[in-house]
This record gives C-alpha cells, structure tokens and sequence, in this order.
C-alpha cells in the first residue's frame, strides 16, 4: 500500500488516471471546492458550466461551488434533483437532460457532477447523450463516491428490473475530491462508503486490508487516515481503469460483492432500507462465503472480511436488511439480470483469499441458489 506525494501548487495529493490519448487527474484534499473555479479555468478556458446536484447537497456546497466559479469568471447554472437512489431513474435523466439543454450548455462547455454516487452516475450518463457527449467534471462529495463511483467512468440509472442497467462509459476530464466534505454527512453514509475502501483490500491487496484492520475506525470518524485511505484507492481503481477501461478484463474485479448486492438492493426497492455500500458488504461477506462453500477459500479469511465489516458498522447478512425481500427464487431472477451474466451464464467474483479475488465464469446457478437459501435459513 502507497499513497501519491502532495501536490506543491494546492497541497491536495494527486493520482492520474492515465488511459491512453484521455488522461485525467484526481485531486484529493481538504477544502478544494473553495478552489473549484481555477481548477475548471485552467483545465477549459471560456467554458460555462452546469452543475448537476441534489437538494441536500445544494445546501451545504452548491454557494461555495458558485462562488468560487463566478471568481474565475465562469458563467453557471444549477440543475438540482431529489436526493435518493430512486432519482437514478428514467424520470431524473430526462430531468438532468432538459435542464442541461434549457441551460445553452455546448459541447465546448462542462456539466460539473456535484454530489454521491447518484449525482455523479446520473450527471455522467446525462453529459454522455446530450449533445452526443458534454465533458464531465466529477466532484464527490461522499466516501463512496470519492473512492469508487467518480473514477473510472461507469454513468447510468436504474430499470425497474436492476440497477444500473442503462448507462454509457464516459471518463470525466477531472475529479476534485474534497475530503473536508465527507464532515458534514450522516455517519451512516460515511460507513457505506467504507464498504468500497474494504473492497480494494479483499479483492487485491491484503497489506492494504491489513492497514484497514488498524485504521478503519479513524477513516470512518474523520482522523488523519481518511485522506490516506482516499488516496490508496484512487491509486488501486486509477490503476485497474487504465488497464482495462470498458471492464472486458479484470475491470470486473471491482465487482467483488456487487452481483450479491445489487440484487439486494433491488429487491429492498432502491430505498435508504440498504444504502448501496451496505449492501456491497453484504454482497463481499456472501462472495466470500461462498468461496469458501466451495474450497476456493480459506474459512478463516471468510470469517476474517466479516469480522472487520462487523467491527467498522456494517452489515454482514441479508437478515440484517429491514422489511421484506423477494424469496431466494425472485433474488436469483435479479442476480440473472447482472451485467456480467454472459449468453445466459452466472459471472461472479469469489476469492481464494484476502487480496485474491478472480473472475469465475459459469457458475452454476443452482449452487447459489442453494448457498442464498442456507444462508437465508441462517
């Protein structure tokens, strides 16, 4: 494990995303939306932007953004929406798209994604169409998304039948992730966001898991960690990303628990019942059980994800989600709507142990059901 060196010109560390011909840096820091504006001067001079956010965000980082625009002297517009999984949907995309068009946004100019996961996957996807392709400024202002969702491009919404099955590839051309925001959101959303950082140790790199262990508690509650933690997994997707960008490779590894989850998450009906980290960590303990069901794993190591997600906050079991889910039969006909199914085929990430995940093509779908009924029964 390893973190990238502070910039001299912001004091923000910066990771690059270096896919060939469109390299794009991360920025990672403490106040940097305050600084917003030179960012977007220098890297588009002349540009206007529109900056997609949702209420709550509104009202604790939308003036900041503004001013610090109008101070590099950028034209804006807000186009804010619901907060909520549910605004990832048909009806929020056309939203987005009219608000942008309404706006007189061209393709010279930025839409400047100013949220979560939702704002960031939904502002995405809007800049890709409009216009046949706007550029995308990311700026996080969650956990999860500052380690996760922001980097790597993947835009979408939900269908009523899965999550984030309509959507496009889009690299955004910067990501200004401040890390002071993460200290005005609820800790039930910081620890969501923390499923994603355990995710980059589970899946590979067990030193960085180990890290975890000492200092998941500081990450969580705001210590000098968080930063370090930002950084580190910036580095681990930045990395992946520019290997594999349209995930027909090892891309897919950032996936581990998500086949589980999004399932879950589907089936509690897109609602704050499971946050989306909450159900990844569901989804990370299940691959990891299952991997050890069928000998790939060690139990102990099994034992050992769950017992650190357990420790940190987080839900370690689909019993643990509140209010009714579909039977095992109707989380399968979720699960069969995953992205990675291929010509019918079940695609799973299981691990052989802490920081081995691999990919595992055609498993076979009356195993898991069986393994989602013990559990369930457990």
């Amino acid at each position: 494990m390893s973190a990238p060196s502070p910039s001299s010109e912001t004091g923000a560390r910066t990771v690059r995303v270096d896919l060939a011909g469109r390299p794009y840096d991360i920025l990672i820091g403490a106040g940097l939306l305050s600084g917003i504006g030179a960012q977007i001067a220098a890297l588009r001079p002349g540009a206007r932007v529109a900056i997609v956010t949702d209420r709550n965000v509104a009202e604790r980082h939308l003036a900041t953004v503004e001013t610090s625009l109008r101070a590099a002297g950028i034209g804006s517009v807000a186009v804010v929406v619901a907060p909520g999984e549910k605004t990832k949907s048909y009806a929020g995309l056309e939203q987005v798209v009219e608000g942008i068009i309404s706006a007189r946004i061209e393709r010279r100019d930025l839409v400047l994604a100013l949220g979560g996961g939702v704002v960031g996957d939904l502002a995405g996807f809007a800049a890709s169409v409009v216009r046949r392709g706007v550029d995308v400024v990311q700026a996080p202002t969650t956990l999860l998304s500052q380690v996760d969702s922001s980097v790597g491009g993947k835009t979408g919404i939900n269908s009523p039948q899965g999550k984030n099955l309509v959507g496009a590839f889009h690299q955004p051309v910067l990501v200004v992730a401040d890390t002071a925001a993460l200290d005005t959101l609820p800790a039930r959303e910081v620890r969501s966001g923390y499923a994603e950082v355990a995710k980059y140790g589970l899946l590979g790199d067990a030193a960085l898991f180990g890290w975890l262990e000492a200092k998941g508690r500081e990450v969580i509650s705001g210590g000098a960690a968080r930063a370090e933690a930002v950084a580190a997994s910036c580095m681990a997707k930045a990395a992946i990303v520019a290997r594999d960008e349209k995930e027909t490779g090892d891309r897919a590894l950032l996936n581990l628990g998500h086949t589980f989850g999004h399932a879950l998450e589907a089936g509690a009906g897109f609602s704050d019942r499971l946050l989306h980290g909450e159900a990844v960590s569901i989804g990370m303990c299940l691959a990891f059980a299952y991997s050890a069901h069928l000998g790939l794993c060690p139990g102990q190591d099994a034992v050992r994800a769950v017992r650190h997600l357990e420790a940190v906050g987080l839900p370690t079991r689909i019993s643990q989600v509140p209010g009714d889910l579909p039977d095992t039969d109707g989380l399968m006909t979720l699960i069969a709507q995953d992205k990675k199914v291929s010509r019918g085929a079940l695609t799973f990430i299981l691990a052989r142990g802490i920081g081995e995940a691999f990919i595992a093509r055609d498993v076979d779908a009356a195993s898991v059901r069986g393994f989602l009924a013990d559990m369930r029964a457990a």
